[in-house]
């Protein structure tokens, strides 16, 4: 049974901890308690959001005007080498689950913050690893029909950052089964703290943030690749270079605007230091587009949603 809140603050549900309210707020397990939500949102006109782990998104300060969903739990099942999680279980709760029943495949994707489901419909991936290559199937419930329904990995069209569900909001993620590999669970744990150890040498996991900002952008400069192997030993991959890089290489490390600034430690990190507003994020997103794209020729796309815009 759907649970209805009024005036509900957005900065605590978020990783950024920034945001006014959701006029109105549901919590949702499954699909039952989606669609009802969703129902009552349609009979009283009110626009709707949904999300999961709160990451990867920047509420606006006046919060939503609408109805904030947002998808909880849903369970999480190992059988054999398959694992099905509900699309609101914590990323790092399916990489440990899959580390104690000895599977491998996502154990690089620890430390990621957010959701299963957010992490499915963004492909989310860090060190060589994407969760999209694991997933065997995706169910969701389709909101304009109502029905839920259920895709293939080859349906569900992963790229970089990016899937089906991702281009598609019509699409709501209610779980996912991923196909892995057997392994060995010391050395899946000691891959896992090593992941973990690398992400907070870059930049404190704690922090309130969104993770990596910008998304890594396609660069056939040449010169520009050079100057980036040069720069850091590194061989550029898949035509790519870090956006993190590019802001610094901008010299724009540590650049504050009100209570935001871009990481001294990761220049791909836009942190709230304590009283940051939306707009000042906005704010200094948009300088880093103009600096990137005027002093290197690179455009940068947000891998951050905006919502309540």
């Amino acid at each position: 049974m759907m649970h209805l809140k009024k005036n509900v603050p957005l900065t605590p549900l978020t990783t950024f901890r920034i945001g006014g309210k959701a006029d109105y707020f549901v919590e949702a397990t499954g699909a039952l308690e989606l669609a009802e939500a969703i129902e009552y949102a349609t009979q009283h006109d009110l626009p709707v959001f949904i999300f999961g782990g709160g990451s990867n998104i920047l509420f606006s300060d006046t919060g939503f005007a609408g109805m904030v969903i947002r998808m909880a739990d849903g369970g999480l099942k190992v059988s054999g080498e398959k694992i099905l999680s509900g699309a609101g279980v914590p990323l790092f709760d399916v990489v440990r689950a899959a580390r104690d029943a000895g599977l491998s495949g996502i154990e690089r994707l620890a430390g990621i913050p957010g959701s299963f489901g957010g992490a499915v419909r963004g492909n989310a991936g860090a060190f060589g690893a994407e969760i999209g290559s694991v997933i065997s199937s995706v169910k969701v419930y389709v909101r304009d029909t109502g029905m839920v329904k259920e895709y293939s990995r080859k349906e569900c069209g992963f790229a970089y950052r990016t899937s089906l569900f991702k281009k598609n909001p019509d699409l709501v993620i209610l779980s996912a089964e991923m196909n892995l590999t057997l392994g060995d669970k010391n050395e899946l744990g000691k891959i896992i703290d090593d992941t973990v150890g690398k992400r907070e040498a870059k930049h404190p996991q704690a922090a309130s943030c969104a993770g990596s900002f910008f998304m890594n952008p396609f660069v056939k400069d040449e010169d520009l690749r050079r100057e980036f192997q040069k720069d850091t030993g590194m061989v550029p991959k898949d035509d790519k270079l870090p956006a993190g890089w590019l802001i610094d290489h901008a010299g724009l490390r540590g650049k504050k605007i009100g209570g935001a600034m871009i990481s001294n430690r990761h220049p791909n990190y836009l942190v709230n230091t304590g009283n940051a507003t939306a707009e000042d994020v906005i704010t200094l997103a948009s300088l880093v587009k103009t600096r990137v794209r005027n002093e290197l020729g690179v455009r940068l796309k947000e891998e951050v949603q905006f919502v309540g815009f």
